[in-house]
């Protein structure tokens, strides 16, 4: 008679094996007495992201004003993130118009919270938030990035491996949950990445989801949909923008932060299975959040988008799906979309955005094209910022 296995051993034995091999990678890729740093740009993606000439940067350069760049072979110079700062906040003192080069908040304007949702895996959803993140401390906003999902998939991206370097806790959990909160700031991780700071995550979220019930029956602590908006009040006036990759499932986290949100993207593979499944979320999401409105939550947003990820032009069903969806949605459907691309995919390999990797590693086609898209995206999305802010 065959022996039976023991599922929760073999579970068990996998993970291990599984979480030993991912951290003999990390240490190939990033060694431990080695620090992650982002990598320098060259002159030309500098004055891209400035919106000035490769010309001008050399005359400041010349002139002994601004950061000194680096200067490798051929002349090419290279500036740090930390340059690209530097730079922002001289090109400003010399703008004819407030936040030309510092485009974040003034007096008055409100902390945007940006929540990326949806209730399929695999919809992009926490490449979506990443590249936004990213994109948005390039272009000189202050940006807090939460990652709210268990997977910690936006976490590993930006170098924590949550069973090797949060044993101790260090999520969203410790600051929202019931008994003995922490400070959100002792949650707060620096990141590489120049005025991106990130609130990583782990399987310690999931304990809100069990515990949350509880809570409610025994009426203990603040209300639950409020528990993230309460927490991101105490670090409001350091940030600009605060992006939140949800978990691929409508929960407790999920609605507490799109109660905290003042804007929601829901990512959308143009797929008819994946439209599907989204219907179905929108359905739940509109009837849970109508209880949460009537129990005194703010259910009011600047803008709400659908963002279409992993599209690949050439595929006649997908833009048969796309159509579908703009005439559905009209302007709540983004103009640019997320493409399907090698670039994207390959970088994710060595748990890195598009930002981070340099256009040598790849074909010079296949790079621009991806590039092109992720920028248009985040575009759209910095110009609806600007928009909630009046300007």
């Amino acid at each position: 008679m065959r022996q039976k296995t023991r599922i929760d051993k073999l579970v068990g034995d996998h993970a291990l094996a599984l979480s030993e091999r991912l951290q003999a990678h990390r240490a190939q890729l990033f060694p431990p007495d080695a620090r992650r740093e982002l990598r320098k740009f060259t002159s030309g993606e500098v004055a891209d992201l400035l919106g000035v000439k490769d010309a001008y940067l050399r005359k400041l350069d010349l002139e002994g004003r601004g950061p000194s760049p680096e200067t490798r072979a051929g002349g090419r110079r290279y500036y740090t993130p930390a340059d690209i700062q530097e730079l922002r906040k001289l090109l400003e003192k010399g703008a004819k118009s407030t936040g030309t080069y510092l485009p974040g908040r003034r007096g008055g304007d409100h902390l945007q919270v940006i929540t990326v949702i949806n209730f399929k895996g695999g919809s992009g959803k926490t490449t979506t938030a990443a590249h936004l993140a990213q994109k948005l401390a390039l272009d000189g906003y202050r940006v807090l990035g939460i990652d709210l999902d268990p997977q910690a998939s936006l976490s590993a991206l930006h170098g924590f491996q949550p069973e090797f370097d949060l044993l101790d806790g260090g999520t969203l959990y410790d600051a929202i949950r019931y008994e003995d909160p922490v400070p959100l700031r002792n949650v707060i991780q620096r990141t590489y990445f120049t005025n991106l700071d990130l609130i990583p995550g782990n399987l310690d979220l999931m304990e809100f989801e069990h515990e949350t019930p509880r809570a409610i029956i025994e009426r203990s602590g603040n209300i639950f949909f409020t528990r993230i908006g309460d927490k991101l009040a105490e670090v409001e006036a350091d940030y600009d923008v605060v992006v939140i990759d949800c978990p691929p499932q409508l929960g407790f986290l999920t609605m507490s932060a799109l109660s905290a949100a003042t804007a929601i993207l829901v990512t959308v593979h143009p797929q008819m299975l994946d439209v599907m499944s989204m219907c179905q979320f929108l359905l739940m999401t509109s009837n849970l959040l109508g209880v949460v409105s009537e129990a005194g939550g703010d259910m009011t947003y600047d803008w709400m988008r659908y963002v279409i990820t992993r599209y690949e032009p050439g595929d006649g069903p997908q833009n048969q799906m796309v159509s579908f969806m703009r005439s559905m949605f009209g302007e709540h459907v983004l103009n640019h979309p997320v493409l399907k691309s090698t670039a994207i995919s390959d970088a994710g390999i060595t748990k890195q955005t598009l930002y981070e990797i340099e256009k040598s590693q790849f074909t010079r086609a296949t790079y621009e094209r991806a590039m092109e898209s992720l920028n248009a995206v985040n575009g759209e999305i910095e110009g609806l910022i600007q928009a909630a802010w009046g300007r």
